[in-house]
C-alpha cells in the first residue's frame, strides 16, 4: 500500500517527501520493516521526477531511518524501533457537537471480562458450536459466490437463505411466510431500526415492557421517539396499561426479558385486539423462542395476527453466533417495499459471504441438528440452575418461572438495590459473574433481582458456582 505524501503548495519537494516519511516513521504510521514505494513508482505518483524521490530516500538512509537491500527494495530500519516516539500532535476536540440524546446513551461491555463462573445473560455456549461445519459451509460459500462477489447483493437478502428461513420457522414456530416475506438484518437492532424508520415519526409514541431489554428503547429514542414504558406482569404485558396514542409496541413473548416469563394467549389475543383498536403496530421479538423445556408451546403472535398488525423480528444470536449478526424480520405486504427501501439505504445488503454459508447450513440439517443438541444441553442446565436456586437460596431469592430460552430471573426478598450490587460484587471476586435487572433494562425496577444464564457456563461448573455465590448472600 503507498504512504500517502503531499506536495500541494510545498516548494522543497525532496524536503517534503523526506519530512513527511520521517514524521510517519516517528510517530509510528510506518513501522520497522515496512516496505517504501519504489522511487520510480512514487515519483510517478507524485508527478516529480526519480531524482527528487531518490534525494530524500538518500537523506532517510543517511539519518537511519531507512534500510536499502539490493533488489528487494527500500525498508523502515529496525534499529527505528529503539528511538523515542515523537508524540502524536494533539487534535482538536471538534466544533461539531452531538444531539443531546447521545449523551445519555453509554456504549456498555458486559463481556469485556471473562469469568470461570458466568452466569451472564444472553451468551450461547460457543465451545459446542460445530465450527468445522460451518467452515466448510463458508468455504463453500466463498466458492459458490463466485462472479457474483464483485456486485452488490439484494438489499432484502440471499434467496437461498430467506427461503431456508421461512422453512425453519414454518416447522419449528409455525410461522406462515414466503421467501418474499423475509428481509435479512444485520441483528435485531437493525431489524428495529429499520421497522421504527418506516413506521414512525420524530414525537411519535412506542411502548415498550418495563422492565425490558435497554437498547430497543434507547434506539427508539436516539430517533427521536416518545417510548412509554408499560408495566410487565407473570402474563408478558399489561395491555390495559398502553397508551392510546401508541403508534406501535416492542414486546418479547415467547421469554420476556428480563423476567422471562411467556405471555398467556389471553393477553397475546388482548394485545391484537389493542393494536387493531388503535391501528398501531406490534413489533414481536421471537427472543429465545428456538430453546424450549416443557408446556405447551403457544402460537406466535405473527401466526393468529389475521389483520396484518404484527412485524415478526428474529435472529440466530443465540442459536449461532453474536458474532455472525445475522437477523431477518417478517413484515406484512403494505410494509415490505418499504422495509427493503430502508434497508438498502442503510447498509444496501447483509455480508453475502455469511448469508451463503448459513443458508447451506440449514439446508444440510446443521441447524436443527445444533439447536436439537443445544435444547437438550440447556435443559439439564436450566433444571440443575432452578433447583439449586429453589433450594439453597430460597430466603434470598424468589424463581420466577420459566420454561425456555438462556436464563431464568429470580427477585429479591428483602435486598435491596444496593446490596445485591454489593452481592455481585463479592461474586465478581470469586469470578462469579451474574447480572442484576438494573443492567439491562429501560429505567429503574420497582424490585430489584437477578438473571441466571446458563448458555456460557459449563454444566459441570454450575454446582460450585452458585455455591460462591451463595456465600456472598450470607455475608451480606
Amino acid at each position: 500500500m503507498s504512504f500517502h505524501v503531499s506536495l500541494v503548495g510545498r516548494k522543497n519537494l525532496s524536503r517534503e517527501i523526506y519530512r513527511q516519511i520521517a514524521h510517519a516513521i516517528l510517530d509510528g504510521r510506518l513501522r520497522p520493516g515496512d516496505r517504501l514505494s519504489p522511487s520510480r513508482e512514487l515519483a510517478d505518483a507524485l508527478d516529480v521526477s526519480r531524482m527528487t524521490v531518490n534525494v530524500a530516500y538518500e537523506r532517510l538512509a543517511g539519518e537511519g531511518f531507512v534500510t536499502s537491500r539490493q533488489g528487494a527494495g527500500t525498508f523502515v530500519s529496525d534499529s527505528v524501533a529503539r528511538v523515542a516516539r515523537r508524540p502524536a500532535k494533539p487534535r482538536s476536540r471538534g466544533a461539531l457537537q452531538p444531539r443531546p440524546v447521545w449523551q445519555s446513551i453509554p456504549v456498555l461491555d458486559p463481556f469485556a471480562q471473562p469469568a470461570h463462573y458466568d452466569f451472564r445473560s444472553g451468551l450461547p455456549d460457543a465451545t459446542l458450536f460445530p465450527h468445522r461445519t460451518w467452515r466448510r459451509c463458508v468455504a463453500q460459500s466463498l466458492l459458490t459466490i463466485g462472479e457474483t462477489a464483485g456486485v452488490y447483493g439484494d438489499p432484502a437478502g440471499l434467496d437461498d437463505l430467506r427461503a431456508a428461513i421461512v422453512r425453519q420457522i414454518g416447522f419449528s414456530r409455525g410461522v406462515e411466510a414466503s421467501a418474499d416475506d423475509i428481509i435479512v438484518t444485520t441483528g435485531t437492532q437493525q431489524a428495529l431500526d429499520l421497522i421504527a424508520r418506516v413506521l414512525l415519526s420524530p414525537g411519535d409514541t412506542i411502548a415498550v415492557e418495563e422492565p425490558g431489554y435497554f437498547l430497543p428503547g434507547s434506539l427508539f429514542n436516539s430517533m427521536g421517539l416518545r417510548v412509554a414504558n408499560v408495566p410487565v406482569d407473570k402474563e408478558g404485558i399489561v395491555v390495559a396499561a398502553l397508551p392510546h396514542r401508541a403508534r406501535a409496541v416492542y414486546v418479547t413473548p415467547s421469554h420476556q426479558f428480563p423476567l422471562a416469563v411467556a405471555m398467556t394467549l389471553r393477553r397475546r389475543l388482548a394485545l391484537l385486539a389493542w393494536a387493531e383498536r388503535n391501528n398501531a403496530a406490534i413489533i414481536e421479538d421471537d427472543y429465545d423462542s428456538e430453546f424450549r423445556f416443557g408446556g405447551r408451546p403457544l402460537d406466535p403472535l405473527q401466526s393468529i395476527d389475521a389483520k396484518g398488525y404484527v412485524i415478526y423480528v428474529g435472529s440466530f444470536s443465540k442459536t449461532m453466533l453474536p458474532t455472525l449478526r445475522l437477523g431477518f424480520l417478517i413484515a406484512p405486504p403494505s410494509l415490505r417495499k418499504a422495509l427493503i427501501s430502508a434497508k438498502f439505504v442503510s447498509d444496501w445488503h447483509t455480508s453475502g459471504l455469511a448469508q451463503g454459508a448459513l443458508a447451506r447450513f440449514m439446508e444440510e440439517g446443521g441447524f436443527a441438528r445444533h439447536v436439537r443438541k443445544m435444547t437438550g444441553i440447556y435443559r439439564e442446565r436450566q433444571a440443575m440452575i432452578t433447583d439449586i436456586v429453589a433450594r439453597d437460596f430460597a430466603e434470598h431469592l424468589e424463581l420466577l418461572p420459566s420454561e425456555a430460552g438462556l436464563h431464568v430471573a429470580a427477585f429479591a426478598r428483602t435486598a435491596t438495590v444496593d446490596q445485591i450490587n454489593q452481592v455481585l460484587l463479592r461474586a465478581a471476586d470469586r469470578r462469579v459473574a451474574v447480572q442484576n435487572f438494573s443492567t439491562s433494562i429501560t429505567s429503574s425496577p420497582v424490585r430489584t433481582g437477578l438473571m441466571l444464564g446458563y448458555g456460557a457456563i459449563p454444566t459441570r461448573r454450575i454446582k460450585q458456582g452458585l455455591r460462591l455465590l451463595r456465600e456472598c448472600f450470607d455475608e451480606s
